[in-house]
């Protein structure tokens, strides 16, 4: 383990937000699984959040079986609370704040996988980001369920009701298997934000 030191690496970096819980129905891990091993398989590296329980472990777990590269960030308080994947690489940082933002820094993409209030939390505050025109990575809310779907019916809503933008929604990235959400990941790498929304804000003027 690294305490206050950055690991980087060459490979393009997908973080996955998600819960440290299983969830009550066996799909969630399931999904957890495909998602890591599908990662690794695409030559990427995961980033996520540190815990080796629910389905952060599992997803974490199934990249590192498949020989992928894994890094998790994981604040020192929660060392003591959760079982750390053994072998797997981790950033031990002071506190959740500098967690969240170690874990934009390493990431080149997101994919938002089944989770409680912390991961609505850390999706939420990327996406306002990207609002803000922070940083163009794209973010995919993967559930085979519609988990997220009252999550995007809110984002949808702020934008009929004028308190964000039109180009928005076109940011808002669903996918209901692991590889239509990398698959989208790849057309948000291979087109700019600025070309995605250009027309959308001229359009609004």
């Amino acid at each position: 383990m690294t305490k206050n030191k950055e690991i980087v690496s060459s490979k393009r970096s997908i973080c996955v937000f998600c819960g440290s819980r299983p969830g009550n129905e066996t799909q969630y891990m399931a999904l957890a699984d495909a998602t890591g091993r599908a990662i690794a398989d695409e030559g990427y590296r995961l980033v996520y959040g540190g815990g080796g329980s629910g389905l952060m472990g599992e997803t974490a777990r199934a990249a590192f079986l498949a020989g992928g590269d894994v890094l998790g960030i994981i604040p020192e308080f929660l060392t003591e609370i959760e079982a750390l994947l053994k072998d797997v690489p981790h950033e031990i940082v002071p506190d959740m704040h500098e967690r969240k933002r170690k874990m934009y820094d390493a990431a080149d993409g997101f994919i938002v996988l089944p989770g409680g209030i912390g991961t609505m939390e850390e999706a939420v505050e990327i996406m306002s980001w990207m609002r803000m025109r922070l940083h163009a990575k794209p973010t995919v809310f993967l559930s085979t369920n519609g988990y997220w779907q009252p999550l995007v019916d809110m984002f949808l809503h702020t934008i009929d009701a004028g308190f964000s933008p039109e180009w928005v929604s076109g940011e808002i990235l669903r996918a209901e298997s692991v590889e239509e959400a990398i698959a989208l990941i790849h057309d948000h790498w291979d087109k700019p934000m600025t070309d995605r929304t250009l027309k959308v804000e001229l359009d609004e003027v």
